[in-house]
């Protein structure tokens, strides 16, 4: 049967990747969740003496916990990305052009927070 199109070799049309993308926005959560508690029990275990800022700036004076910070930020920013794609496809247009251009929008911001991101981080 030629035309069948059912089995494991049927005609998928459709974005399919509902699974994947689930997954990766329960990891990029748990990512998250884990980075807020590190920081609250970083924050809570630090010489609370010194002042506020003095604090902070011990917590992330360490490369270990830039490093950290940034892969969290990095999993905000795909968890971000997932979701605003979502909701372009889904519920704001059904336009290829104007999803086209939501989408480059997307994610050319978030590729500038990640910039951003990197400089606050890591600056001097």
């Amino acid at each position: 049967m030629a035309g069948n199109n059912i089995g494991p070799k049927r005609l998928v049309v459709g974005a399919h990747y509902g699974v994947r993308d689930w997954l990766a926005q329960r990891a990029t959560a748990i990512v998250m969740a884990l980075y807020t508690v590190l920081l609250l029990v970083s924050y809570l275990t630090s010489d609370g003496s010194a002042g506020f800022y003095n604090a902070w700036a011990t917590i992330f004076a360490r490369q270990w916990f830039k490093i950290a910070t940034f892969v969290t930020f990095l999993g905000l920013l795909y968890h971000a990305w997932v979701g605003m794609r979502d909701i372009w496809m889904d519920y704001v247009t059904k336009s290829v052009a104007l999803r086209l251009a939501f989408h480059l929008a997307t994610i050319a911001w978030l590729i500038g927070c990640a910039g951003w991101a990197a400089q606050i981080i890591w600056r001097p």
